[in-house]
């Protein structure tokens, strides 16, 4: 749907839900002036669809009531309910408790569940271009990428590529910029970075590998576990909010700056049949919904992080930088991966370009107005 079909229906639906609601069939047909909650604001609330109940079932990659992530979908699901009168409900399905954390892609391409959320990068072995549409090392910001989205052309282009996997995507949330992760002996050069086991995925494990690193997928439930038991000697995660409460500095007290990750898109995806099953109502509530997550959930990072910064710093946890042959070797490696990836992807160089270009102009700017800015404002 694009952006003028998509205000159009959803200044139609206000204006119903305002009236006390309406089924498919009569929406358009409506006299406004004629409707008894013109005169009476008592009138009772009529439900879409007469009352019947659709269900979504939606799995996540994430445990019940996680920060932030977690809870960003339960309200989510209590807003579709609130603002639909009850007749639309998001059933939530916790990682592993229909499926596992990383099969939700699969089982909402077969039609297992209705939707899931969680993050486009754990599909590149899929298509790698699934992973730019996470983010990019050296890249988007969480306003930028917002903005490539939704005005830039990388919501058509993501949508024409999970398509074929009968899927239909939505931005549901943006992680802010994360950290670089958390290791227990420091980085002092690009050598100490040399055959360390490192969780970290998407494009960013891409390029640490090019750099020396054995990249490893876990899901989150995963890592601590792991990072105690020496499966892995490093971690990168989110940023200080979530960071913290994984307990991560208990084990491993270097904490680095981050660039693999500036501004992550978290997903909303649909299974196409289910969706294309909605009525237009409900799918606009859908929309306005999602928009209201993937906007919630960034400025939320925000405000956790810097206070939970500060209580990093109070448990002494070593804040650090990447030396700068290691940005040096990260910003070659980028430069490596994507033209290798471009290569064998014609899906990955179309995503990529769009990028690139989008990228390109907005730096101008930013460097013009934000950078300016932030220099004087230190």
């Amino acid at each position: 749907m694009n952006r003028r079909n998509f205000l159009t229906t959803a200044t139609a639906t206000s204006a119903a839900l305002a009236l006390g609601g309406c089924n498919e069939s009569n929406r358009q047909a409506i006299d406004y002036s004629k409707h008894p909650s013109a005169k009476d604001k008592d009138t009772k609330h009529v439900n879409i669809n007469r009352g019947k109940k659709t269900i979504i079932k939606l799995a996540t990659s994430w445990p019940a009531h996680f920060p932030i992530m977690g809870i960003g979908v339960e309200r989510f699901a209590k807003r579709i309910k609130d603002i639909s009168g009850g007749s639309l409900e998001i059933k939530l399905y916790p990682k592993n408790t229909l499926v596992p954390a990383l099969a939700v892609f699969d089982a909402c391409s077969s039609g297992q569940i209705d939707a899931f959320h969680s993050g486009p990068y754990y599909w590149k072995g899929k298509n790698s271009a699934f992973s730019l549409y996470s983010g990019i090392p050296f890249g988007f910001t969480a306003e930028e990428i917002n903005s490539w989205m939704l005005f830039g052309g990388g919501l058509d282009l993501w949508r024409e590529q999970y398509d074929r996997y009968n899927l239909y995507p939505f931005m549901g949330g943006n992680t802010n910029i994360q950290m670089g992760g958390w290791f227990r002996k420091p980085i002092n050069s690009l050598v100490d970075m040399q055959g360390l086991k490192m969780r970290i995925p998407g494009l960013g494990g891409e390029v640490f590998s090019k750099m020396g690193v054995n990249p490893i997928l876990l899901p989150a439930g995963d890592i601590y576990t792991s990072l105690e038991r020496g499966v892995i000697d490093a971690t990168e995660w989110v940023g200080p909010a979530l960071d913290i409460k994984m307990g991560f500095y208990k084990i491993a007290p270097y904490y680095y700056s981050g660039w693999h990750e500036p501004g992550s898109i978290l997903e909303l995806t649909f299974n196409k049949g289910s969706w294309n099953k909605l009525v237009s109502e409900h799918k606009a509530m859908i929309e306005v919904a999602s928009s209201e997550m993937n906007s919630n959930m960034t400025y939320e990072f925000h405000a956790q992080n810097i206070h939970a910064f500060q209580e990093l710093k109070n448990l002494n946890v070593n804040i650090m930088q990447y030396p700068k042959d290691v940005i040096d070797a990260g910003k070659i490696a980028l430069g490596e991966v994507v033209t290798e990836l471009s290569a064998n992807n014609e899906d990955f160089a179309k995503v990529y370009n769009s990028i690139d270009k989008y990228l390109h102009l907005s730096k101008e700017w930013s460097d013009t107005s934000l950078r300016y800015f932030l220099n004087q404002r230190s």
